[in-house]
């Protein structure tokens, strides 16, 4: 005889998806309702991925069916989120992200990996719900520097799970691909590939997700920028004057994509003995305070060149996690503070319908009827900047 006792020693045995712990360790079961051999389960879950939901149906399903019990299942699911964007032709095809943060740099071997991941998982020290996604395409070091270097990624439906590392989600074309494999791609390849793995990701709800950009100013930023509102951008960079001019490109992109700038993080500024632990100026240090002042944003951190950085970044063991006593340690803590602080500034309803694409498929730019289409695409916005109706019914009045 079925009993309620029984049927939640049975669900002791039913994992929630992509964690250790059972749905009743996690305290998701909130009643039972048991009437012979049918039951009535209520459930609240914290995913709104209908993957989860139906992982779990199949679970329960079968293990109660093996000892002869019908089960009927309700969850509680919290209330999926609208898309970000608070304009009809803005764009967010991952909703269930709060802040998304662009990490870039003018140019490459600049330590943007490896400001991605020490930021992201000191923000996750901190108490948020952080991930990271690897939109290196070309150089992905994500796996490496997280530990996650030959983990499979599981699937889940028809899209994939990200691995977790440190309590930070982890999704990269490294995970999905074999080592050493080049990948040779055009642009529009690079493209495709950002979206899917914005939107064929289980990602879950998070608070910030921090995304490791090729470097340069090219298809993939732009691309990221009109798939979702991005919050924040971080540019990462060196001491030197040469590194500061592709910063400068770098900034003046976020200006032209309507990205705020949470900071500048000078890296490699200056070097710290390991026997002595004195600091030296070895490439210049300040140097981007200047460059913060021009923009009108912040340096986030002053980096040293530390031989744990570089361990850490090697060995999948993040210095600020691993060596939370260090000194690079100490002011990732600080820049992911700042950042934290920066992003709650920031109004949730970010749009990104500025830098839409106005052309139809097919139809140049440069053609006659390309033409017509930007004069009037022109002509709406300065109606909509002088306060006068666009005349698409979009409010923007």
């Amino acid at each position: 005889m079925a009993n309620v006792e029984l049927i939640k020693k049975e669900l002791e045995n039913i994992k929630y998806p992509g964690f250790a712990k059972s749905i009743v360790e996690f305290g998701f079961v909130k009643d039972i309702q048991v009437d012979g051999t049918n039951c009535s389960i209520s459930l609240d879950i914290t995913s709104t991925a209908p993957e989860v939901e139906a992982q779990l149906r199949k679970e329960i399903t079968a293990c109660l069916s093996a000892i002869g019990i019908n089960v009927t299942l309700n969850f509680n699911k919290p209330k999926e989120q609208v898309q970000a964007s608070n304009s009809v032709s803005g764009k967010n095809i991952a909703p269930q992200i709060k802040k998304v943060v662009m990490v870039s740099s003018g140019k490459g071997g600049v330590g943007k990996s490896t400001t991605t991941v020490n930021l992201a998982v000191a923000a996750a020290m901190q108490g948020k719900r952080v991930g990271i996604l690897d939109a290196d395409i070309y150089g992905p070091n994500i796996p490496r520097m997280m530990g996650l270097q030959g983990k499979e990624v599981e699937i889940v439906g028809d899209k994939a799970k990200p691995l977790n590392a440190y309590g930070v989600d982890v999704m990269s074309m490294g995970m999905l691909m074999e080592e050493g494999q080049a990948l040779i791609w055009r642009g529009a390849m690079i493209m495709k590939a950002i979206q899917q793995l914005l939107r064929d990701i289980l990602w879950e709800e998070l608070d910030i997700l921090f995304i490791d950009m090729p470097p340069g100013t090219g298809d993939a930023q732009l691309t990221l920028a009109q798939s979702v509102p991005v919050s924040a951008g971080i540019n990462v960079t060196t001491p030197q004057h040469v590194a500061l001019d592709d910063s400068r490109r770098s900034l003046d992109m976020f200006k032209k994509l309507h990205i705020p700038v949470a900071g500048i993080v000078e890296n490699m500024s200056g070097f710290i003995c390991p026997s002595c632990n004195v600091e030296s100026d070895i490439f210049g240090m300040g140097t981007c305070e200047e460059l913060a002042t021009q923009y009108n944003t912040q340096v986030l951190a002053n980096l040293p060149i530390e031989p744990a950085i570089r361990e850490g970044g090697d060995s999948g063991k993040p210095v600020v996690y691993f060596q939370p006593e260090s000194v690079s340690a100490k002011r990732y803590m600080i820049a992911a503070d700042k950042l934290i602080q920066f992003l709650a500034s920031i109004d949730d309803n970010i749009s990104n319908s500025a830098i839409q694409p106005i052309m139809p498929a097919g139809v140049s730019a440069c053609s006659t009827e390309g033409q017509k289409i930007k004069a009037e695409h022109e002509a709406a916005a300065q109606k909509a900047k002088s306060g006068q109706s666009c005349g698409t019914g979009c409010g923007c009045h």
